[in-house]
């Protein structure tokens, strides 16, 4: 695996993930941990070599503006998260790290679509239906649904593909309170992230988030949240006005590197080297969504 986790003094490392490394504090205090987000890139559930130049500190700005904005910064509601207030991450790794909240996370990742794409659109073409939700006929990739929609993921330890499972195996792990409570949240944060990249010039086409339970019993997001990795962004001017669903679809995320894979990979064994002018695409794309969200 690529850029291996630091050490860093007065904190012990305790996992590395696709993207990112957690430490626990040296002394052993476990209501917080330390995320650092890694220049990793992974994609069909692989990582990839190399990483993407800048990007762990790209996908940590862009974490903290989303979460100021979801505290209320949009006029909506505060939602919770895990960040620690007034705590500054080591200074080897300032700008792609926060300390936060330990949680206990749901096995869930609560996915939102709210246009056809990807995965979906595939299954939309065989079936009719995005995770098994039946959708009306004669749509287009990258058409918009008439509604978001909710189709969560059993998460998988790394290595392993994740399952898209119904909302009704969601209830049968997590039960039906927090089941619903996952899917109301995740809607919510959509349409309000949605409204606000809309007015920025872009499309969240989709995204992902994680989350767990602080120590009161409370639901909290945590991990990354909107950023490039978990979500997909479209320009939407080209949307509007694309003759191509590549057209259609010109994104500010790592869907540069997907299709770059999918083209020159069989999904067999080690997956080949990223070339370098696709790495610098995509660093282009990370930093452009950057620059027309946070710095509007």
């Amino acid at each position: 695996m690529t850029d291996a986790a630091t050490s860093l003094p007065g904190w012990t490392h305790v996992y590395s993930g696709k993207v990112r490394d957690l430490y626990r504090p040296a002394d052993g205090d476990e209501r917080r941990m330390l995320v650092v987000a890694s220049d990793r890139v992974s994609a069909f559930d692989h990582v990839l070599d190399p990483g993407i130049p800048g990007k762990g500190e790209l996908l940590t700005r862009l974490s903290l503006w989303w979460f100021a904005q979801l505290a209320g910064g949009d006029g909506g509601r505060s939602i919770p998260n895990h960040l620690v207030d007034g705590v500054e991450p080591p200074a080897e790794v300032a700008g792609r790290a926060m300390v936060v909240h330990e949680l206990d996370m749901q096995p869930i990742e609560c996915v939102v679509r709210g246009y056809l794409t990807g995965s979906g659109w595939a299954e939309y073409q065989a079936d009719g239906t995005v995770c098994g939700i039946p959708l009306p006929a004669g749509l287009a990739n990258g058409d918009r649904l008439p509604e978001p929609i909710f189709t969560p993921a059993y998460k998988a330890p790394l290595g392993e593909h994740d399952e898209n499972i119904s909302f009704e195996r969601t209830v049968e792990l997590v039960g039906e309170a927090r089941a619903t409570e996952l899917r109301d949240a995740s809607l919510e944060i959509y349409r309000r992230a949605a409204a606000l990249a809309e007015a920025n010039g872009l499309i969240l086409a989709d995204t992902k988030f994680e989350f767990g339970v602080d120590a009161d019993g409370v639901l909290t997001l945590g991990d990354e949240v909107l950023t490039s990795d978990s979500s997909r962004y479209w320009d939407a001017d080209a949307w509007r006005t694309g003759a191509t669903p590549a057209d259609r679809m010109a994104s500010f995320d790592k869907q540069i590197v997907r299709d770059w894979l999918a083209a020159n990979w069989d999904k067999q064994g080690t997956p080949p080297t990223v070339p370098a002018d696709v790495v610098e695409q995509t660093a282009a794309k990370y930093r452009e969504l950057l620059d027309r969200l946070a710095a509007a």
